[in-house]
């Protein structure tokens, strides 16, 4: 499999813009630069119109119903976005669905309830006596008024609220419902990592767990996805998303399941592999901190590039990205590669064997605004064609130089690729025989003088400083 993804999005789009009638219009293009899927924003109506989708309100509203000031969602109307899938998979894209299944925002009414106030830092340290408070917990949905759902959401479904409307306080209160206390089958950050954000949705409540698969199958349908990407895994029980999983499974065996856990440790991810059954595929977030790490320190040893990642650990598990949503600049995990590495980054996703490669949209088109970002669509268009011809079959690697590594496929064509953050001679690396002689050119057009293997077939491989190289043969070009 040689396939790429597109996370389809970014945090900062305008929400003036009819994304789903962008897409529609873009499918085709996407689909010829050599994508096969694209991740897309939550589509279920969120808080506003501003709301990029994770401060999740309806999940049953997809743009049809006026509530929360307006029919669409930031990204357009229901009907625009099963216009958009619809055309995806004209042009062969198979589309992703974000999931937001942790917490609920932009209550209807108040609702009394017994809670206990937490220390944020510790949510298993309770930092008052219980009392009564008035939480954001009752969700009618006056708009949709019962359609597809009758579903009425009450305090005694969530886990958790960070307001109280009595004293107009603001923190983390448990909710006390008899002998239940906070999902133990999350993160064990801050105590215990249940909750994140708004009214935290308790996995274990039976009617929840119901109310969740109904609208799984309803969703599935009235869609028509092919995958689904899991919001915020760390902070739900993952005997309820094994659950999930396994529901989805038993009537879609082909969807494609991933999700985010962010978490710079693989043996914590292996972990979690091993409790949902190795069903979800994971982003590699060890691999993204090496990246950052690369980026901004100039004697970061590129061999280690790939020790103690998703990737290395779990190959057929990883989806490997480089920047997304959330690493943006002025975002709560602001992470940003730095520019000038972003090149190489998207060189060691996309020319390698292993991982579900994800290009970021602000990455492809770049952003604009308060917190701008770099386009770097020629060199990722570059690597998405050599991906797709030539990273293929075996892969060896040279990692023997600190500030230079690099690697050759070899199926029916060969390729050789060079990363360097220093003043390096180059890599020699054996082709093999067969290549004796050959005369190879570097396909990115770094490096304007080309190489002749010698009678053995080796060759001395070389990139820029601070640059990358992917050598092909020339005739071939």
């Amino acid at each position: 499999m040689n396939d790429i993804m597109l996370q389809g999005f970014e945090w900062y789009m305008n929400d003036c813009d009819n994304y789903w009638k962008w897409l529609s219009n873009e499918a085709k293009r996407l689909s010829s630069l050599g994508f096969n899927s694209i991740w897309i924003p939550p589509f279920c109506k969120a808080t506003s119109v501003f709301d990029t989708g994770y401060g999740i309100y309806d999940l049953y509203d997809l743009g049809e119903f006026d509530q929360k000031g307006d029919i669409r969602t930031k990204y357009g109307t229901k009907e625009d976005l099963l216009d958009a899938i619809d055309t995806c998979h004209k042009e062969n894209l198979l589309v992703f669905g974000d999931f937001v299944l942790n917490h609920k925002a932009g209550g209807d009414f108040t609702e009394e309830c017994m809670a206990v106030k937490v220390d944020p830092n510790n949510r298993e340290k309770e930092l008052e006596e219980p009392k009564n408070i008035l939480g954001w917990t009752g969700f009618n949905f006056p708009g949709r008024n019962k359609k597809y759902s009758p579903f009425i959401w009450h305090f005694q479904h969530f886990s958790g609220v960070n307001y109280d409307d009595k004293t107009k306080d603001t923190g983390i209160y448990k909710i006390l419902k008899g002998d239940r206390d906070w999902n133990q089958g999350v993160s064990h950050e801050y105590g215990n990592y249940d909750y994140l954000m708004f009214s935290d949705i308790d996995h274990s409540d039976p009617d929840v767990k119901e109310e969740i698969f109904r609208w799984t199958d309803w969703v599935l349908e009235e869609t028509g996805i092919d995958g689904i990407r899991f919001d915020a895994l760390k902070h739900m029980d993952q005997s309820f998303i094994k659950e999930l999983v396994e529901y989805i499974k038993e009537k879609k065996k082909d969807y494609y399941l991933f999700g985010e856990y962010w978490e710079n440790n693989p043996d914590i991810f292996g972990e979690y592999l091993f409790h949902v059954n190795y069903e979800i595929d994971l982003f590699d977030v060890a691999l993204h901190f090496h990246f950052v790490e690369a980026g901004k320190n100039q004697n970061y040893d590129l061999r280690n590039i790939f020790q103690h990642t998703l990737v290395k650990e779990h190959p057929l598990k990883a989806v490997t990205f480089v920047d997304n949503h959330d690493t943006q600049p002025g975002q709560a995990l602001e992470s940003t590669v730095a520019d000038w590495f972003k090149p190489l980054a998207y060189g060691l996703i996309l020319l390698r064997k292993d991982g579900y490669p994800c290009v970021f949209y602000g990455d492809l088109y770049g952003v604009d605004g308060d917190f701008p970002m770099n386009s770097h669509c020629l060199w990722i268009e570059k690597l998405m064609k050599l991906r797709k011809k030539y990273a293929l079959g075996e892969e060896i690697d040279y990692f023997v130089d600190p500030k230079c590594i690099g690697w050759i496929r070899k199926k029916e064509d060969i390729l050789a690729v060079v990363l360097s953050t220093g003043d390096s001679k180059g890599i020699e690396m054996d082709c093999g025989k067969e290549y004796a002689g050959k005369k190879f050119i570097d396909a990115l057009d770094q490096c304007k003088e080309p190489i002749f293997a010698n009678d053995q077939g080796k060759a001395v491989f070389y990139a820029p400083q601070r640059g990358m190289s992917a050598w092909i043969i020339a005739s071939e070009n």
